[in-house]
């Protein structure tokens, strides 16, 4: 077993050693488990991932699943469930929660008023959600985040735009009322 501080350590360490899973944090410094993950897959790293995070199933569980991972759990999730979790994955099938199942089922209902404003958004543009709401400016999310101010700007627009919001204070009040944050 081997432990990495950061993403970018854990992304180095996945290419060097050969292991049976990875269990990985989505909040990372340096680089987040998403991003990780999709390096990952994208240099054909075939090692099954386990995503395990504080953050709540419907915010990240399906974007880790459409990257490649092989199942999301939050770390409030009790011991059998993680055993569970992991030996699923090593027989090669993808483990989610009986309430992602569910979630997942009503994608395929036509009522298009349950779903959340956040679900049409794309990764980034939910991580700069994430950075709006507790008060960073955009310099300070382009500096975090290694763009430009004029790229989390157009980030920003698109937010506010898909979930038909107006402002920074509004997409702040959004993120805290669906417990984004």
């Amino acid at each position: 077993m081997l432990e990495a501080g950061n993403g970018n350590t854990a992304e180095r360490k996945a290419r060097a050693e050969k292991f049976d899973i990875i269990v990985m944090d989505i909040s990372m410094p340096d680089k987040n488990g998403l991003d990780v993950l999709k390096q990952l897959r994208t240099e054909q790293n075939k090692t099954p991932i386990l995503m395990l995070s504080i953050h709540p199933e419907n915010q990240y569980a399906m974007r880790v699943l459409r990257a490649g991972g092989n199942g999301y759990l939050t770390k409030d999730c009790g011991r059998a469930e993680f055993v569970t979790a992991i030996n699923t994955i090593l027989k090669g099938r993808k483990y989610i929660t009986a309430e992602l199942a569910e979630s997942m089922i009503s994608i395929f209902d036509d009522d298009a008023a349950d779903k959340p404003q956040h679900a049409a958004v794309s990764d980034r543009e939910m991580q700069v959600l994430k950075m709006i709401a507790p008060g960073k400016t955009v310099g300070e999310i382009a500096d975090e985040l290694s763009l430009s101010v004029a790229t989390v700007s157009t980030y920003r627009a698109r937010l506010k735009e898909k979930m038909n919001l107006k402002n920074n204070a509004e997409l702040t009040t959004y993120a805290i009322n669906n417990q984004l944050v």
